[in-house]
């Protein structure tokens, strides 16, 4: 079955998205095209309103119009000019015989400037940059061209198609729009996100409850079978498979769903507090998620142990991926403050940011293990299971949200040019929007 995948274009670039999608299968694309950004706005409306979307394809322009429109469990990525965008507009200065400097750019990133101008050794004094912001007007960048290209000399390199069209004519211009290569891997990306959230949400999933060690087996085995009863009657697993695990332990095993209804999406294990309400026994919980049910029991295993290990009745999740996260407490809801569950504001963070919800709870686990640590790229990528090039490009794209720092440069080898630092800053993001604070956005 294809997956429905609406694309938001200028008018103008249409052509060059037909060109990246056309070598994709499996995929059906409703398309919104629009030539001036009040247009945006009410085209998507109609087009999610008339639609089942299974995800969104746009540009960071567009999804400023529009995202106050989108459903929150819809996965969308956001396009944004790469290295490789802006290493070919340079390419095509040099081709028409340009200097290639001074120049003047927006919209890039403040690091893929620096790491396209440094690698072809560009004085970057003579670079100016105007990165993306939600806030900015098309004056207010061609006034920065402008003011940056003063002598009358360089040149402009844009991704925004209005800039383009307003300085043409008046200052020699650059498209620095994303190329078909671009646009082909973001929407690849977005599919595999899709069914990769899919798959997990139907998976396999289980969980191990032990009954914390009482004083002598009889009590442990009234504490094992008051537990096993208490779980048949939780209404979230009535369809999961329950069975006594070892002397201590009962497992079930389900769907990952129901024990996502169960602990509020990882937040907290309400059965945990029944237990020690109507039995009297203090109780641990270890769930585990991979791609069987064997797998996943293992995991659960594991979690179980770990949850012991903090003396108190609390729950772990571990996922085949590494994701660990815990410890969930036996109930009440852990940020009173919030209108927003955790959930729900890794969802809508990870949308934005164009990852997924595991994905960026996994680099939130990081940042918490980091303890304030500043990384380089190549740390991160290690701890993350990822070739030095992705967590390069994760790197970027985290600090387009703000949700890392640049913290310097690090000298990681006797010879060779310093590498750069970076702090984590999930946490916070996190926390200013369960406060009512807007997300980073785009």
């Amino acid at each position: 079955m294809s997956l429905s995948i609406g694309v938001v274009v200028h008018a103008s670039r249409r052509g060059v998205f037909e060109e990246a999608v056309e070598p994709l299968s499996g995929i059906s694309l409703k398309w919104v095209t629009y030539g001036h950004e009040q247009e945006i706005l009410p085209r998507v409306r109609r087009l999610v309103d008339g639609h089942a979307l299974d995800g969104l394809l746009v540009g960071a322009v567009p999804y400023r119009a529009c995202r106050d429109v989108l459903a929150r469990n819809l996965p969308v990525a956001v396009i944004r000019s790469s290295a490789l965008d802006l290493a070919l507009a340079l390419s095509q200065a040099q081709a028409r015989g340009w200097p290639p400097v001074p120049v003047s750019i927006d919209t890039f990133a403040q690091e893929v400037v620096s790491e396209v101008t440094e690698a072809v050794h560009l004085d970057r004094t003579r670079v100016g940059c105007l990165p993306y912001a939600d806030d900015q007007h098309v004056e207010e960048i061609c006034a920065f061209h402008r003011r940056s290209l003063q002598d009358g000399d360089g040149y402009v390199i844009t991704a925004r198609t209005a800039v383009l069209r307003q300085l043409r004519g008046t200052l020699r211009v650059l498209n620095g729009s994303p190329t078909p290569s671009s646009i082909r891997s973001e929407l690849h990306e977005l599919v595999l996100r899709i069914r990769s959230e899919r798959v997990g949400a139907a998976g396999f999933a289980a969980g191990v409850f032990c009954v914390n060690r009482l004083g002598n087996s009889a009590d442990l085995e009234r504490g094992r079978m008051g537990l096993l009863h208490l779980l048949r009657a939780t209404p979230e697993f009535t369809d999961a498979w329950i069975e006594n695990r070892g002397r201590r332990g009962v497992v079930v095993l389900g769907r990952r769903t129901l024990f996502e209804s169960l602990t509020r999406n990882w937040l907290v294990v309400p059965v945990l507090q029944q237990a020690q309400e109507a039995l009297d026994v203090k109780v641990s919980a270890g769930f585990g998620v991979g791609p069987s049910a064997r797998t996943s029991v293992v995991l659960a295993e594991r979690a179980a142990v770990r949850a012991e290990s903090e003396h108190r009745a609390c729950g772990y999740l571990m996922e085949d991926s590494g994701l660990v996260i815990g410890p969930m407490g036996p109930g009440g809801q852990p940020q009173a403050q919030s209108s927003r569950e955790p959930g729900d504001r890794i969802r809508e963070l990870a949308r934005t940011v164009g990852l997924s919800p595991a994905t960026l709870s996994r680099l939130a686990a990081i940042e918490q293990d980091l303890a304030g640590r500043a990384v380089t790229p190549r740390e991160l990528a290690d701890a993350m299971a990822i070739t030095d090039p992705s967590g390069r490009r994760l790197v970027r794209k985290l600090h387009a949200h703000g949700l890392v720092t640049a913290e310097g440069c690090a000298q990681t080898h006797g010879k060779g040019r310093p590498t750069s630092l970076y702090r984590l800053a999930i946490d916070a993001a996190l926390t200013e929007s369960g406060n009512g604070t807007p997300l980073p956005t785009a």
